[in-house]
């Protein structure tokens, strides 16, 4: 089994987080600046193996494509093109990204960082990549359950 990458995409930065192999566990992983995360992410994929990359997708609350999505597509539309070269079977998946920044946020003051600890945008960015992941395993959790259930 492989490992599940998730990716939360900025205008400057771009967080990663990462599952365990068993896919269990969300971790992150990483915040690399925009121009330099496309390598990135090919490099990791030519040394992990990677069943799933969960992108996150910028919506506004009534649901529709928020400002930050024509930053984000172009990226997403790039990884379609060349993902199955970079790592075959490898599946792309988006995942709502809404209120992760403020949740991050949120959970860098309650793990107890200082003022200017949370002023670090990447880790900001890396936390919101791990919500994300978090997110997307607990919704593949619930389809799988309601599959059980029938």
């Amino acid at each position: 089994m492989g490992r599940i990458l998730a990716i939360d995409y900025g205008q400057k930065r771009v967080g990663f987080a990462v599952t365990d192999e068993l896919q269990i566990c969300a971790n992150a992983l990483d915040t690399i600046p925009v121009a330099q995360a496309f390598d990135f992410l090919k490099a990791y994929l030519q040394r992990e193996k990677v069943d799933v990359v969960v992108v996150g997708e910028p919506r506004k609350l009534d649901n529709t494509p928020s400002d930050s999505a024509r930053f984000v597509e172009p990226f997403v539309n790039r990884l379609r093109k060349e993902l199955p070269n970079i790592s075959p079977g490898t599946t792309l998946a988006r995942m709502d990204e809404r209120f992760t920044s403020r949740i991050a946020f949120q959970t860098m003051i309650d793990i107890g960082l200082s003022k200017k600890e949370r002023q670090n945008k990447a880790m900001v960015d890396k936390i919101s990549a791990t919500i994300i992941l978090q997110s997307y395993l607990e919704q593949q959790d619930m389809i799988k359950q309601r599959e059980n259930d029938l």
